[in-house]
């Protein structure tokens, strides 16, 4: 889900670095060797060069990366894809994975996908996302996951334990509390509240925790009016009345999503795995913790975010694709991976590939591992669009006075959309 907080990890400035290892890798391929085209969007910026280099330098076929702006790749995939230009696979958001292969895109990968002998351990929400109508059209690729963090600094000054993290709703909240009270600039909880992807991403998990959700499995019904999605607003409007989130949080639409946290003045804050290597590198001063995202009781979940593999149907080249996704699920690949950046989508290997890191990353691979992500064929018309359902509900609920009006319109709103999209 980084490519919702776009500028904030720095991947702009990994951009020049990439490109030109990109290049570099491409020019190796020896005579006769087959090179096929793959395009990744600019949040993989960081890794994906460096695991295409590695293949490239140990393969005959080779692969040429394309690095595309976060907001340009799906409708530049779309267009390709319609004037005969695609490339021979992308890397897609595992969110929108469903639609392009409603859209008849994407090849069926099915029988080679079942063949992998690891095929049962690769991240269950990113195959879920890669499968329509029980035929599957996209592998793990690139994996992020949502977690909870804290600054253990604040956590000491405010008398609490700078090693424990809450594990429910309402140690959140008393946590929170006791932060705030240090006074002067310092705040109990942050969060973007005009961002409808950075809280499907961080907020929805608390619903799933407690055995609610917003959506059924296959998508086609909003299940919105909950009490587990009622109880979570209350938890969030709670901390906004009492004072522990910051005036601005109502206005954020993810600009600091992040950012503020690495002020070092806020005390808890939901985020994603991709905040360990932007804190270690640029805020090596913040003493901070990472825990799961809690259910109001106890017990967690997360959202897995990241790519998933896409082959463009009808490419000549899906032989050099297959060798590459090869490499990249082997330990070597998924070591690279995670070094740079993704967590790993090999659950049988992700502790061989994450040993030398960071072992909070730990926590966070634990958490994609059985994270969840919303399977539907119009995510960005119902959750990412600005203007959509999910992203003024959670504005109007968490900052306005009319929670009952706010959940029934975004109901109704969610319901009409899925059901105009089936009827296509």
């Amino acid at each position: 889900m980084r490519k919702l907080f776009a500028g904030l990890t720095g991947l702009s400035r990994a951009g020049a670095l990439a490109l030109g290892l990109a290049a570099a890798a491409a020019g190796s391929s020896g005579a006769g060797a087959e090179t096929a085209n793959i395009w990744v969007r600019a949040d993989g910026s960081n890794f994906m060069p460096r695991v295409v280099e590695a293949f490239n330098k140990s393969h005959g076929d080779q692969i040429k990366l394309d690095i595309i702006p976060n907001a340009e790749i799906i409708p530049k995939y779309g267009a390709a894809v319609a004037g005969g230009t695609a490339p021979d696979a992308l890397s897609l958001d595992l969110i929108y994975t469903p639609a392009f292969s409603a859209a008849g895109e994407l090849e069926d990968i099915t029988d080679w996908a079942k063949s992998l002998p690891y095929f049962d351990r690769l991240s269950p929400a990113h195959v879920k996302t890669g499968t329509y109508k029980g035929r599957i059209y996209g592998l793990p690729f690139s994996a992020d996951s949502s977690v909870l963090i804290w600054n253990k600094k604040l956590f000491k000054q405010a008398g609490l334990d700078p090693e424990k993290g809450p594990t429910s709703w309402a140690e959140i909240a008393a946590d929170a509390a006791k932060v705030n009270a240090l006074g002067g600039d310092i705040k109990g909880f942050y969060f973007s509240g005009n961002c409808g992807g950075c809280n499907i991403f961080t907020f929805t998990p608390l619903v799933w925790a407690s055995g609610g959700d917003i959506l059924n499995d296959d998508g086609s019904k909003a299940e919105l009016d909950s009490p587990q999605l009622r109880g979570a607003i209350d938890l969030y409007r709670g901390m906004v009345k009492n004072g522990y989130v910051p005036e601005g949080a109502a206005t954020d639409t993810g600009a600091n999503f992040f950012a503020a946290f690495a002020t070092g003045k806020v005390g808890i804050a939901p985020s994603g795995a991709f905040a360990i290597g932007a804190l270690n590198t640029q805020y090596p001063d913040i003493d901070y913790g990472i825990t799961f995202l809690p259910g109001k009781d106890g017990g967690w979940s997360s959202f897995a975010g990241g790519d998933n593999l896409v082959v463009t149907k009808g490419t000549k080249k899906i032989a050099v694709v297959k060798a590459f996704l090869d490499y990249a699920y082997s330990l070597e690949g998924q070591t690279i991976l995670a070094k740079y950046g993704s967590l790993p989508v090999r659950g049988d290997i992700a502790e061989a590939a994450l040993k030398e890191l960071d072992p909070r990353y730990k926590v966070a691979a634990e958490a994609m591992a059985k994270g969840r992500t919303p399977y539907t064929v119009v995510f960005n018309d119902l959750i990412n669009s600005a203007n959509g359902p999910w992203a003024q509900m959670i504005n109007e609920v968490m900052f306005g006075d009319d929670v009952d009006g706010s959940i029934a319109n975004a109901q109704a709103t969610m319901q009409s959309i899925i059901d105009a999209a089936e009827k296509k």
